[in-house]
């Protein structure tokens, strides 16, 4: 029976600004048996003259050379410099992900989350950490909520007076940033100030934002569960309202991780709402009209979801390409030549599918495919008090139809959401 060597594990190391003295005994001892220390420059000179292993600096792009980069080191003892807990927002990932866990030695140092609060006394499992490393400022905006409190990881010393801008521009101008550099190293430092009134210059790379979020008077207010007022939104009418986006969104029931296709996005609040849902959810957004798209995408910014993928085209011609969906909408075009079947066929077993209609056309065609599959059909309807002269009377929105269906298989019939 042949037999092949397996790779020698590779020690990541964590380090904090405060070097070499900072480490613990097995960190120390890792790095002094490494015949080979790959880490980002910085990192590397944090380590003593002593240390005798070979220095390497990560190329740039980093990701696709960490293959063939430990490849070449496969016969050499290996040690990886990482900052703070490799595996919070750090190169532990892209290792695990790109070489596989069974291959690596993980010691982590305290991270730099940890270590500021800390310093401000704030509870770590009460703090919520958005991170603008190689990221999307506009992400911060789904985070902020009165009263919270929110660590912001820097991309470099400009972080800061982005973050006060943002905020100001939000109407989170009154909140207290306090600016944390070089934490656990001598030179330590710590900015005070408010996003409406930052008076600092950008300072060390080295730094986090640590954010007391304070809502100025008229700001409004966004609450976490589906169904954001209307005019959170800009749109031209083409629009899921309030009450119905709700029911939507709980008829779709997002969950971590997910990947929603949001077909006839209009202005894309049905796909924002589902990201708003958890950090990690997905969703692509397909919109034919141009100047729709584009709408979406503001939108989508402007409500802390920059990462909302926005498809320009046809449905179910700009479908073809999609990642597999965990759950679809259809808010527009249901009549549209092959459209329900290519949603239906996309969808894996257990997979959501929701369509909303206000015509007769298509909601004939969803009873029909309610008669065939199964699932749930409801209609939704919605009226608002207004005055009627001297007195308050009702005016009917028009009634939406919703049929709703989890897939069972590509036979069965599908059950209801």
């Amino acid at each position: 029976m042949s037999s092949t060597t397996a790779p020698t594990p590779i020690t990541v190391v964590g380090i904090g600004a405060d070097g070499w003295r900072g480490l613990g005994t097995a960190a120390r001892d890792a790095l002094r048996a490494a015949e080979a220390i790959v880490g980002a420059g910085r990192q590397l000179a944090l380590l003593p003259a002593e240390l005798t292993a070979e220095r390497i600096a990560w190329p740039s792009p980093l990701r696709p050379a960490v293959a063939g980069l430990f490849a070449g080191l496969a016969a050499r003892r290996v040690a990886v410099l990482a900052s703070g807990d490799p595996m919070f927002y750090g190169i532990g990932r892209t290792l695990t992900e790109e070489l596989g866990a069974e291959r690596l030695r993980v010691l982590p140092h305290p991270s730099s989350v940890s270590l500021a609060c800390a310093r401000l006394g704030w509870p770590v499992e009460e703090t919520a950490v958005v991170s603008l490393v190689g990221r999307d400022p506009a992400g911060l905006l789904g985070a902020l909520h009165d009263g919270r409190r929110l660590l912001v990881l820097s991309a470099d010393g400009g972080t800061p007076a982005l973050v006060a801008a943002l905020l100001a521009e939000h109407g989170y101008g009154p909140s207290r940033l306090r600016v944390l550099e070089q934490l656990g190293a001598d030179r330590e430092r710590l900015l005070d100030g408010t996003a409406d009134d930052w008076p600092h210059p950008p300072g060390d790379n080295l730094n986090l934002v640590a954010v007391d979020c304070r809502a100025a008077d008229g700001t409004p207010r966004r609450g976490l569960t589906p169904g954001l007022p209307d005019e959170s939104f800009e749109h031209d009418g083409q629009l899921t309202k309030r009450h119905i986006r709700a029911v939507t969104l709980a008829a779709l029931a997002p969950a971590p991780g997910e990947l929603l296709w949001d077909i006839g996005g209009g202005s894309g609040s049905i796909g924002i709402e589902w990201l708003r849902a958890h950090p990690s959810c997905r969703a692509v957004s397909v919109e034919r009209n141009e100047t729709r798209a584009a709408r979406i995408e503001r939108n989508a910014r402007a409500l802390g979801v920059p990462g909302l993928r926005v498809v320009t085209g046809p449905a179910p011609a700009a479908l073809a390409e999609l990642p597999v969906p965990d759950a679809v909408f259809i808010g527009g075009g249901l009549t549209a030549p092959g459209l329900l079947e290519s949603c239906w066929a996309a969808l894996p077993v257990g997979g959501r599918l929701v369509a909303n209609t206000v015509t007769l056309e298509s909601e004939a065609l969803l009873a029909e495919w309610y008669r065939r599959h199964g699932g749930e059909l409801v209609k939704l309807a919605v009226a608002h008090a207004v005055p009627v002269g001297h007195f308050t009377g009702w005016r009917q929105a028009m009634p939406v139809t919703q049929w709703s269906v989890i897939k069972r298989s590509t036979s069965e019939r599908g059950e209801a959401l």
